[in-house]
């Protein structure tokens, strides 16, 4: 069963996926009931994509999976933290393992 969350006015709560071996953030994207219950069901993340419109599970293309190990909420119960096993050679599309590899400079 779910707990009540706060979805955003589109339905979706933002997902901040980190690698629970070593703590790299490795993605942000959204989720709406349906991925979370999909991501609880199955315990590989499914997303909400918005450019796209359509549901998606990490990984199903490109082999690179994420195993869900724990998830978790805020104190606001506005976004959700998935903690994973990745899979394959990393999380962000750009072929990176994480989408965090950008750093702003002074």
């Amino acid at each position: 069963m779910l707990p009540t969350l706060k979805y955003d006015e589109k339905g979706l709560i933002p997902a901040i996926v980190q690698d629970i071996e070593n703590g790299d953030v490795l993605m942000m994207a959204y989720m709406n009931e349906t991925s979370l219950q999909a991501t609880l069901d199955t315990g590989y993340t499914h997303f909400w994509s918005r450019s796209r419109q359509e549901y998606w599970k990490k990984g199903a293309t490109s082999g690179d999976l994420q195993e869900v190990k724990e998830l978790w909420y805020d104190c606001d119960a506005d976004t959700v933290l998935v903690k994973v096993k990745q899979l394959g050679k990393g999380a962000c599309h750009t072929g990176n393992r994480t989408c965090f590899f950008t750093k702003i400079e002074k």
